[in-house]
């Protein structure tokens, strides 16, 4: 009887650990879908960005966002958001470059994290067949842009990041195609060692431009990022600065 007793008490003892293990496990699912359904969306800017006004025409296609100006002129942009980020976030720096001329997309991605679809910008490019490519992304975006690139050296001619840098695998060191990377001085999200390392994978004549008081999330408008520096600039002004540097760099391209 007491070994029965002792085996029976066992089999509940598992038995408990298996429900208790079962709830962690759904615990730590439904956190994660938590996560990847609740991304960074776009604020009051963003929104306004996203309507048609200064010469340029927006429209939302099933996997992308176009920007359209009147009098398209110099290259175009193809542009990656940032991991949990909606691609409405970064309409005002799309909205502003098509102001100035460049056809801007920004591509939307499954759950908004470009690591799942890193060549969205197959379908992108062949609906564009007759005008000249750059691409670039913010964050995790410009990683997986850099990946593309890398993948596609004949495709497009030119790659820019913005808070982001390139890996191994992204390495456009030797395609012969001009580079930028901009970065804020309070940015405490971008990954500092890997940020330097990233450099290798880069041209000699990258372009670098630094954003002081700048921060992570102020390339796009989707609010505070969790563990991101306070800006000692305005998002405002940190939009004027990339514009411009990102205009200028576009502007040395034949």
């Amino acid at each position: 009887m007491r070994n029965r007793y002792n085996t029976g008490r066992k089999k509940r003892g598992i038995g408990k650990f298996l429900l208790v293990l079962l709830a962690l496990i759904v615990i730590g699912c439904g956190f994660v879908a938590w996560k990847l359904f609740t991304p960074y969306g776009p604020q009051e800017t963003a929104q306004t960005a996203m309507e048609t006004a200064n010469s340029v025409t927006v429209s939302e296609q099933e996997n992308w966002i176009d920007f359209v100006p009147d009098k398209p002129t110099g290259k175009s942009v193809l542009f990656y958001p940032g991991g949990l980020v909606k691609p409405e976030s970064y309409a005002p720096l799309a909205h502003e470059l098509a102001a100035a001329g460049h056809h801007t997309i920004i591509a939307k991605m499954p759950v908004n994290l470009a690591v799942l679809k890193p060549n969205l910008a197959d379908e992108i490019l062949a609906a564009y067949p007759d005008e000249q490519f750059v691409m670039g992304g913010h964050s995790l975006g410009g990683s997986m842009a850099a990946r593309y690139v890398a993948a596609h050296p004949d495709a497009l001619h030119g790659i820019f990041f913005l808070a982001s840098y390139p890996d191994e695998k992204g390495s456009v060191k030797s395609l012969g195609i001009p580079a930028l990377s901009i970065l804020g001085t309070k940015d405490e999200v971008v990954n500092a060692t890997k940020y330097q390392s990233g450099r290798m994978y880069l041209p000699e004549d990258t372009v670098y431009y630094t954003i002081e008081g700048g921060n992570h999330a102020q390339f796009g408008d989707y609010g505070h990022q969790k563990g991101d520096g306070e800006a000692e600039v305005s998002g405002e002004e940190q939009l004027n600065q990339t514009v411009k540097t990102v205009l200028a760099w576009l502007s040395t391209m034949k």
